[in-house]
């Protein structure tokens, strides 16, 4: 699947970016930018089928689904870089995502995180079969993990949207519908700076979720005490 993306971004800058990629965005049309959209849905369909598919119970499900979402993301820069020699460092920035707003980072920055990702999901594999596929993670595993996910994803989103927040009061665009304001905004970003102390704090989050469910993954499973009747 990274392939995949891969392929389909190749054809889109020969479209768009002959000369190479670069921000701000080029102004496409609505319909390939719906249909952009709608892509990126279907994939996210497609890994989350992956996971329902090959995961015996909710945690493995979820483990095969971030495995393989993390393999998609680095396989998808490894192609890139081998077909247009993109990025040129791992300090490039690029757009990350479109879903619910549009995501942009460094390179490096959802690099950590797909590797992150897999050893999350390793942890957890290898807990179901030290417990028999038994292995459930905690609420206090779970808020870590979701909140140390919501402050990167803020991380991701907090430049495109301090742009936005700018500029969307603009004279020359504010005649026009808001949809129509966000869809040509958002061809005029041009990154500036990312939040470092944000994505920092959200990974630690994440590495200490990590950390607790690994640690409890090596305690020994219970004993279980048979009793004889008499």
């Amino acid at each position: 699947m990274g392939i995949f993306e891969g392929a389909v971004v190749v054809y889109l800058r020969a479209l768009y970016y002959p000369e190479g990629f670069n921000f701000p965005l080029k102004l496409m049309s609505n319909q390939v930018a719906i249909t952009e959209l709608i892509r990126e849905f279907a994939s996210l369909m497609m890994l989350l089928s992956v996971g329902i598919l090959a995961g015996k119970n909710f945690s493995q499900r979820f483990a095969w689904f971030i495995y393989s979402f993390a393999v998609w993301d680095i396989v998808y820069y490894v192609f890139l870089y081998l077909i247009l020699g993109w990025p040129e460092n791992l300090f490039t920035w690029d757009i990350l995502f479109l879903l619910p707003v549009t995501w942009t980072g460094p390179v490096i920055a959802p690099v950590i995180i797909s590797v992150l990702m897999i050893l999350l999901a390793l942890t957890i594999y290898c807990f179901n079969i030290k417990s028999n596929f038994n292995a459930r993670i905690s609420k206090k595993e779970w808020l870590l993990l979701i909140s140390g996910s919501f402050v990167v994803f803020i991380s991701f989103i907090w430049d495109y949207c301090k742009f936005i927040s700018r500029n969307i009061s603009n004279t020359e665009i504010h005649e026009k519908t808001l949809f129509e304001r966000l869809y040509e905004l958002s061809f005029q970003y041009t990154p500036n700076c990312f939040p470092w102390l944000i994505f920092i704090i959200g990974t630690l989050i994440l590495v200490i979720g990590i950390f607790l469910i690994y640690k409890r993954s090596k305690q020994p499973p219970p004993k279980v005490v048979a009793f004889k009747n008499f």
